[in-house]
């Protein structure tokens, strides 16, 4: 079996159980903007893309303040998960029990500037050796330079490396740069997460237990 040397975590719907959450921020955001979006089309098409991403993909690339409605998107988050409960007591747990043993690192589309209240509220933010956010990198998920980024910043190779992702950008994200992969399956179903290496419904210590092959 492969000794795993480091542990990385998207954020969005991940770490942070926050997918309706932003789905509705999305919804108000894109509604004030002329184009109201449905629930099924934000899972469909745009769950996983980073923020500009999804803002191009659903009010054009030509809209002329993409950045104004990421800010705007970024702000009524924090508004909404400021005291870091979106990240429940399993996941800070599994968590601390991960950064005894292996270097851990976010890699996520969203910015760092909702990244770091968040996981500062839920009390793990120094369990984390990197985090590689959405402004870190010129090609965000589903291309892999945020995987190849934080495998850099961790020193390991992308065989000794597992991450965990919850939507079909991500884990094609991780696969092409070479991890393995486990998928959360409360954002997408089983079958959209078909490429990731297992699927497990949340992260909790025995989860971690499993993947460093504790006994």
């Amino acid at each position: 079996m492969v000794v795993v040397s480091a542990i990385t975590f998207d954020f969005n719907g991940t770490l942070s159980n926050d997918e309706p959450i932003l789905c509705g921020i999305f919804q108000t955001l894109f509604a004030e903007r002329g184009r109201p979006l449905a629930e099924q089309d934000y899972y469909d098409r745009l769950a996983g893309l980073s923020d500009e991403a999804i803002v191009a993909s659903w009010l054009g690339a030509d809209y002329p303040d993409i950045a104004g409605a990421v800010s705007e998107r970024i702000g009524r988050y924090r508004a909404l998960v400021a005291d870091g409960s979106t990240i429940d007591a399993r996941t800070r747990e599994a968590i601390r029990h991960a950064s005894a043993s292996v270097p851990l690192a976010v890699v996520s589309g969203a910015a760092l500037a909702e990244i770091t209240p968040v996981l500062a509220a839920a009390e793990i933010a120094g369990c984390f050796r990197t985090v590689v956010s959405a402004e870190m990198v010129g090609r965000g998920k589903p291309h892999p330079e945020s995987y190849h980024t934080a495998l850099e910043r961790l020193g390991v190779a992308p065989g000794e490396a597992v991450a965990f992702e919850d939507t079909e950008a991500g884990v094609v994200s991780a696969k092409e740069a070479g991890m393995r992969c486990i998928a959360v399956s409360r954002t997408l179903s089983a079958q959209r997460l078909g490429r990731a290496d297992q699927l497990v419904e949340s992260i909790d210590v025995d989860v971690i237990r499993r993947v460093l092959d504790e006994p």
